[in-house]
């Protein structure tokens, strides 16, 4: 395949849609490709130095006159810039609001040189299922939207959820998250499951942003079923607003002394690998990419059917699903799979072909092509 010079616009922080853009700019570089990050800050997940990537940093200006910079001017500006001197074939933007709007400008503006450039949005979740359904946002959500060369989401959930809230007329074409199951597997580290859990006690552990939409509190409630019949070890990953109450809830229902608050971790996939069970209570996920790195690392999942998961954890395969709230049932569950070291034992080498499924080398291919056909059908229409 003919070698692409790819923009990515992408937020550099640790949710989902910067950790999966981050990741694809990684492997299309490590395929040859020449990648572009375009963002206000170095992505977290570029920590290190890959051939082909390159980093273009957001400036903008501070003006007496902002009471906050106009991010979305300046993001368009340097889209201008880097397209001109890196002579991009493609831009692909991460999270509609409001790179898919910056997009669209910055393609306008293009055309004034006589410069074409395609842009594909990726709909990552929140864009969609929250935010972008304000009235405050929806206008140009869904014409950016409409206005893209190509419209990608991560999963078949958010696909029929972007039809429902949006007048979408364009295809949308699903192209799941992905593993790096170079990076994410099961490694042997039991002296750091020892420093864990000294008696040899079970390890759970969630991983996230600590907003509401996680349901934060369930992963401690259920915690406290399971540690009332099972002696165990709860392994708290990430940081965000739900903190403060998540640390008063386990001194009021008294488990502190089992819970480890670890914060955000660059290595989460070592804190993984000594990990028995992955608690995932969440209102709702466009797809559950934390589930997948858990899976990878051969930890059964216990999940709600909410949104997308359903189509990466299967239940009584990779671990369980309960509906949101059922807090009762997600500890049952929880309890029935590490009481039964045979089953625990099965669910982790289903989790584990259940990843292969999603791995990076099997959906990057389908960026590949559909950058070219969108590449392609461009030059096509400007004739």
């Amino acid at each position: 395949m003919k070698k692409m010079r790819i923009g990515i616009v992408c937020y550099p922080t640790y949710g989902g849609s910067g950790v999966v853009a981050t990741e694809l700019g990684k492997a299309l570089a490590q395929k040859g490709h020449e990648v572009h990050f375009i963002s206000y800050r170095v992505p977290a997940r570029l920590d290190s130095f890959v051939e082909n990537i390159f980093f273009h940093e957001v400036n903008f200006a501070d003006y007496p006159l902002f009471e906050r910079a106009p991010y979305e001017s300046a993001l368009t500006s340097k889209i201008v810039d880097t397209v001109l001197h890196a002579q991009l074939d493609i831009l692909h933007v991460h999270y509609a609001i409001p790179h898919a709007a910056t997009a669209y400008f910055a393609r306008e503006i293009l055309k004034t040189k006589n410069i074409y450039l395609p842009y594909i949005t990726t709909l990552h979740g929140t864009d969609i299922t929250l935010v972008g359904k304000d009235a405050t946002y929806e206008p140009v959500v869904t014409f950016s939207i409409n206005k893209s060369d190509g419209v990608t989401a991560v999963s078949e959930y958010l696909k029929e959820e972007t039809y429902r809230s949006f007048a979408i007329d364009q295809e949308i074409k699903v192209i799941t998250n992905f593993i790096d199951l170079d990076r994410f597997h099961k490694a042997k580290k039991e002296h750091f499951k020892k420093a864990i859990a000294p008696l040899g006690e079970k390890i759970l552990i969630h991983t996230s942003n600590f907003r509401q939409v996680k349901r934060t509190d369930d992963v401690v409630k259920i915690f406290k079923k399971v540690l009332d019949k099972i002696p165990s070890k709860l392994l708290l990953v990430g940081d965000g607003p739900e903190r403060q109450t998540m640390e008063q809830l386990c001194r009021d229902i008294e488990v502190m002394d089992h819970v480890r608050f670890l914060g955000k971790q660059e290595a989460v996939e070592e804190l993984l690998a000594v990990s028995d069970l992955f608690l995932f209570p969440s209102e709702t996920e466009s797809f559950g990419l934390a589930a997948l790195e858990a899976m990878a690392c051969q930890v059964p999942v216990i999940s709600t059917n909410a949104g997308g998961i359903p189509e990466v954890n299967i239940d009584g395969v990779t671990g369980y699903m309960s509906n949101v709230g059922d807090v009762e049932s997600m500890a049952e569950n929880s309890i029935s799979l590490l009481m039964d070291d045979n089953k625990l034992n099965l669910f982790k080498e289903n989790a584990l072909k259940q990843a292969h499924a999603f791995d990076v080398h099997k959906i990057l291919p389908e960026y590949e092509d559909f950058y070219k056909l969108v590449i392609e059908r461009s030059k096509v229409e400007q004739l």
